[in-house]
């Protein structure tokens, strides 16, 4: 009620969901969305399986069912489907099974097998946890997981015995945990990841691994079955340094564990080659920096030789596997779009697609994954400009293809925005800057439009040419949409990323200001009527900006960061903020943290500021909305502290809050908007 209260105090407007042109996107189309995601091809490569993700208008939340479809496009159909959501399909390596994640009522989610052969479909597990990171061993008779492990906390005191019937109020919770909460998980349960094994045929499963130490970061099994690879850290400090991680082997029978490798920095995602000769693996040196590319190292078993092959490449690698004896398949980000690149032994990469993508409805970030057959064979999210993700196949340097169209039928009648690339140089610096212009529906060059300036969080991030709901909606209202990727985002080489560390926000408002005026210049921007918007990192900047400059009519910062010293020590993340975002501690040196905060600008503010975050967001808790909100209303600048009840950091998770987020910032903009009849 809350939300719609919010919104209420609004003026109407004429909003996406009010225009009577049938060809124009509306908020209501959110939820005729798909996407298809985790594509499995099977060990053959003749068919894959993939999450069909849809949203259901009458729980608001996404549904996933699982669907197969011929490697040529042919049979599409669904395979697990339903009320409930289904996820994580994996093939057994003969292909005659499909291991899956599905909830049961009472229960909670558990491991599922379905044979292929039959349709036959039984329950293997009955834990209670959700398993993850599901791996079949060699012969396909078991399957490791990991899942994480509760451990009941000893009580700091021992409360006394209540009278039988007493209402007393409920005991205190002791916390002595770091991390102590998490956003969208809330106060988190004491425990570890740990990883176990089932037999394919059910049972009980068997715990491998114990201590107080997280098990995460990949399962590889050995082919000969009597070993995993995974990563782990299991260092006594391990909470004070939570990018560590190394590969440790661990052997099935007794569940002895060897490590394998010792740096400082986080070796994970291992994957053992088919003949058991090499383990490839991600990982990267931790200079303390607020970030770090992934390469791809490999190790020979034999002698435990490693090799980086991806030193000259600088890009991050985001996922590798093997696609062959001596060939290897990687994702990697690249000036806004990813792409799926063969990579050799000898370090050579070659790209072979650069339409990975679609998985991020909301906002336009790079995402999306793939999988490799044991012919080389590949399926991967194939994302474009007006559509979310399809499913992609290809093989080897062949060209790919995509063989499914899911939002043809909701998407197909609509006049959606084309995404146009520019590129300028910025006033701060020897930097090209690249953006993305979208324009309204029914463009015309002569005319001058209103221009939304939307800014991607991070800061460590990349927007590219994807599909986004939100900007979509932002150009059906009338709206040129400016988004942009200034230095700091990713995709463009380290030197451009590291141009922010400990030095954000500094130039990277330069840079977006350099783009304004890039644009404004093309002609068909009305300099006057200008807004600005962005989330997380983008509410940071946001923030930033109307402190630095009042060019624009108005703003709406969304989940920001506004005070650096107070975000360090109430976030999620604090143990990691404090240590790579800054160069000491807050207490030792509060100057930098107050530099670089918004709150610092405050008294420089005349832009009509509305403020927009969840009630349940913890990685930028709301309470950094409310300081700056409180601030403004102290100087008496227009505001509205617009909050999302339910929501996490992830505040357009649920189709209504994506368009409700949409709808309150066209709102505040049009409230400051006077030529908005016009």
């Amino acid at each position: 009620m809350r939300l719609i209260a919010a919104f209420l105090l609004l003026p109407a407007v004429a909003l996406a969901a009010d225009h009577g042109d049938p060809t124009v996107l509306k908020n209501v189309d959110v939820f005729q969305l798909e996407v298809a995601a985790d594509p499995q091809i099977s060990p053959d490569g003749s068919q894959i399986v993939y999450v069909r993700r849809s949203m259901d208008i009458m729980s608001d939340r996404p549904v996933s069912n699982l669907w197969i479809i011929d490697a040529n496009g042919g049979n599409h159909r669904p395979l697990e489907s339903g009320a409930r959501s289904f996820s994580s399909p994996r093939w057994s390596p003969s292909g005659d099974r499909l291991a899956f994640v599905t909830g049961v009522d009472g229960r909670g989610s558990q491991i599922h097998v379905r044979w292929m052969d039959t349709g036959q479909t039984a329950m293997l597990t009955n834990v209670r946890q959700s398993p993850s990171s599901m791996a079949w061993s060699p012969d396909g008779r078991s399957i490791a997981f990991s899942m994480f492990v509760e451990k009941t906390p000893r009580p700091l005191a021992k409360p006394p015995s209540k009278p039988e019937g007493a209402k007393w109020a409920p005991p205190v919770k002791v916390i002595e945990e770091m991390p102590y909460r998490g956003d969208g998980a809330g106060y988190l349960d004491v425990g570890y990841s740990h990883i176990f094994i089932v037999s394919a045929e059910g049972g009980t499963p068997r715990q491998l691994t114990s201590g107080d130490y997280d098990h995460n970061g990949g399962i590889a099994w050995a082919p000969d079955g009597k070993s995993i690879v995974i990563a782990a850290n299991r260092q006594e400090d391990a909470d004070h340094d939570p990018v560590e991680s190394e590969l440790w082997s661990v052997d099935i029978a007794s569940g002895e564990m060897t490590q394998l490798t010792d740096r400082n920095g986080p070796d994970f995602n291992p994957s053992i080659s088919a003949d058991g000769s090499r383990i490839v693996y991600m990982g990267f040196d931790d200079q303390k920096l607020g970030y770090h590319s992934s390469d791809v190292y490999v190790m020979e078993r034999g002698n435990g030789s490693i090799r980086n092959l991806t030193a000259d490449f600088d890009r991050d690698i985001d996922d590798v596997q093997w696609a062959g004896r001596n060939s290897l398949l990687v994702s990697y980000d690249d000036r806004g779009k990813k792409h799926l690149a063969t990579l050799s032994l000898n370090g050579n990469v070659n790209s072979i697609a650069d339409d990975v993508g679609g998985l991020s409805l909301g906002r336009p970030y790079t995402s999306g994954g793939f999988s490799v057959a044991g012919n080389g064979a590949f399926a991967y999210t194939a994302g474009q400009p007006t559509r979310p993700a399809d499913v992609g196949v290809g093989r080897g340097a062949r060209a790919t293809q995509r063989i499914t169209d899911l939002n043809e039928d909701a998407l197909g009648h609509r006049e959606l925005s084309d995404i146009e690339e520019i590129t300028w140089q910025s006033s701060v610096g020897d930097y090209e800057i690249q953006g993305w212009l979208a324009k309204p529906p029914n463009f015309d060059p002569d005319k001058q439009y209103p221009l939304i300036l939307e800014i991607h969080g991070g800061p460590f991030a990349t927007y590219g040419p994807q599909f986004a709901a939100e900007i979509q909606l932002f150009a059906a209202a009338g709206y040129v949409v400016f988004y942009v990727n200034p230095r700091g985002s990713t995709s463009y080489g380290d030197a451009f990323a590291h141009e922010i560390h400990h030095n954000y926000p500094s130039e990277d408002y330069d840079d977006l200001m350099s783009g304004i005026d890039a644009v404004i210049d093309l002609g068909y921007v009305d300099p006057d009527r200008l807004f600005v918007t962005g989330g997380s990192g983008g509410g940071v900047l946001t923030s930033w900006i109307v402190g630095k400059t009042d060019r624009f009519r108005a703003a709406v910062v969304a989940k920001p960061v506004i005070n650096w010293t107070s975000f360090v020590l109430t976030a999620d993340g604090s143990h990691f903020f404090a240590r790579y975002w800054f160069a000491d501690m807050p207490w030792d040196d509060p100057e930098a943290y107050w530099n670089r905060s918004p709150l610092s600008l405050v008294g420089n503010v005349t832009t009509p500021t509305a403020l927009l975050t969840g009630e349940a967001d913890w990685r930028t808790p709301i309470s950094e909305s409310e300081q700056y909100y409180q601030a403004l209303k102290l100087r008496k600048i227009d505001t509205a502290l617009i909050r999302v009840p339910e929501a996490s950091h992830g505040i357009a998770a649920r189709p209504s809050h994506l368009i409700a987020k949409v709808d309150n910032i066209l709102a505040w903009f049009a409230r400051y908007d006077d030529q908005e009849e016009d």
